[in-house]
């Protein structure tokens, strides 16, 4: 299996996960995600509104993964969703 396969699997694998995991879980995954499948958040993205804590949150995550690549946070992301299936 490809790991471009493997991450589309774990992408759905984390939708059917039988527990939620917590908030500072869930911004992993999606900054893993948006990492792997859109690289660097640009640096001229526009930053939330000042109360918009949730999205200051991920796009922060976002931001701190940059210079990773697209294959490490493909494998990154798979691991975690490994990891979460198994609690």
């Amino acid at each position: 299996m490809s790991q471009t396969e493997a991450f589309e699997i774990a992408v759905k694998q984390s939708k059917e996960l039988t527990r939620r995991p917590d908030n500072e879980t869930l911004l992993q995954l999606y900054s893993l995600y948006k990492q792997a499948t859109e690289g660097d958040i640009p640096d001229d993205a526009p930053a939330p509104a000042m109360f918009d804590f949730v999205n200051k949150a991920k796009q922060d995550a976002w931001k701190a993964l940059k210079g990773t690549t697209t294959d490490a946070a493909m494998d990154q992301y798979v691991a975690l969703v490994e990891k979460l299936k198994s609690l």
